[in-house]
């Protein structure tokens, strides 16, 4: 252990009187941050208007056309905040075709008979027709569709009992579905920072531990390690040394990122400060066992260098570091979750954008300790401390 602390103390004191990698690794990422809470400030200040699309196979005349026409947004009526907009299809196909081209997220159809079975009292159906990955859309068709069920079954109800008293029914009197909307509270903005320190604050980690494998190059071109082991330092010693030296450089980002973001750009550390802290610490450990494993695979600095920053700028973006990556289509998420980028961003989006607490994020950290291991096996079977 002492052997550990005095390798991974040396690598600090390098590390603090670098001020280039000081630059890079701790200055040069706020430059991105600033840069991008600026573009993002006031883009998401408030939830999209729903729009809701109705339509019917009756020709005119029948009941639907009715319950449409009361419901559908008039021209230049002013909606209350997060009042939906209702709006009306002619033709049934092309909205069916519409859903299926992805042009629009669902719609709430009336059959042909629909008059038919409502007068002559055998019952009739609402069809909603909606993109599976659109649950909001879905809900609020549903809801609708409910709600025109209920009114024109006691419509119907009524009908019938005139009927049984005068010798007279029909569906009698204007059928038509109110829309109540509720406002609970101010709809507030977005705070960028919430996924975009994150983002980044995990591209540079990483950025810096795999940066770190071109001084483990170095130090095995000099034969420093050769030196070492000479000196009576064993080999795990000499591993967990540069292991904990760059852990220990990563520790020191992620706390000044979170101190900053905390202190600066005011973000919410969500219902689980504790789950944000677990994972950042995941990101580290796994970041500097990825350092250490790519060290192993190269033979000169130029490649460890080249390698480093390569891998960094590709799975950065690919990961959801750039961009969050719930804004991914479902097939560019699968793909991402090769990366250890994408576990750990999914996972603080899910903390600190979604409200979600720590037994939800417990699937990203079991993927970041499995990269984990795959790295840290990797790299202790290929070090060596000799350059040949």
């Amino acid at each position: 252990l002492k052997h550990i602390w005095f390798i991974a103390l040396k690598d600090l004191r390098l590390f603090a009187t670098d001020r280039v990698a000081l630059f890079f690794s701790i200055l040069f990422p706020f430059f991105f941050v600033l840069l991008f809470n600026f573009l993002l400030a006031g883009n998401i200040t408030q939830d999209e208007r729903m729009e809701l699309y109705l339509v019917t196979q009756e020709p005119e005349g029948g009941i639907s056309h009715q319950i449409i026409g009361g419901m559908v947004t008039e021209e230049g009526a002013e909606l209350e905040p997060g009042e939906p907009k209702i709006i009306q299809i002619e033709d049934y196909n092309e909205a069916l075709q519409a859903v299926e081209g992805g042009e629009l997220a669902g719609f709430l159809a009336f059959p042909e008979d629909f008059t038919e079975g409502v007068q002559m009292g055998y019952g009739t159906e609402l069809r909603v027709v909606v993109n599976p990955d659109n649950t909001y859309t879905a809900a609020a068709l549903r809801g609708i569709a409910s709600s025109i069920a209920s009114r024109i079954g006691a419509q119907q109800v009524a009908a019938n009992v005139e009927q049984l008293f005068t010798g007279e029914g029909s569906m009698a009197g204007e059928t038509q579905i109110n829309i109540e909307t509720q406002k609970v509270g101010e709809v507030e903005a977005e705070n960028p920072a919430d996924f975009v320190i994150p983002g980044y604050l995990v591209m540079f980690v990483f950025f810096t531990a795999a940066l770190s494998a071109e001084n483990i190059v170095r130090e095995r071109q000099r034969n420093t390690l050769e030196r070492l082991l000479a000196s009576s330092v064993r080999r795990e010693s000499i591993i967990g040394g540069i292991f904990a030296g760059t852990a220990a450089k990563g520790l020191i980002q992620i706390l000044i990122f979170w101190g900053a973001g905390i202190l600066i750009f005011n973000i919410d550390m969500g219902l689980s400060p504790v789950g944000v802290i677990l994972l950042s610490i995941l990101m580290v450990i796994m970041s500097s066992a990825f350092g250490v494993m790519l060290a192993t695979l190269t033979r000169t600095e130029r490649s460890a260098s080249g390698i480093g920053v390569l891998t960094s700028l590709v799975l950065a973006p690919l990961g959801g570091c750039w961009w969050p990556f719930f804004l991914y289509p479902d097939w560019l998420q699968t793909i991402a979750k090769v990366t250890p980028h994408a576990w750990a961003t999914s996972g603080f989006n899910k903390l600190m954008v979604f409200g979600a607490d720590l037994g939800a994020v417990v699937p990203e950290m079991l993927a970041l300790a499995v990269f984990t291991i795959i790295f840290g096996v990797i790299a202790v079977w290929r070090f060596r401390t000799s350059a040949v």
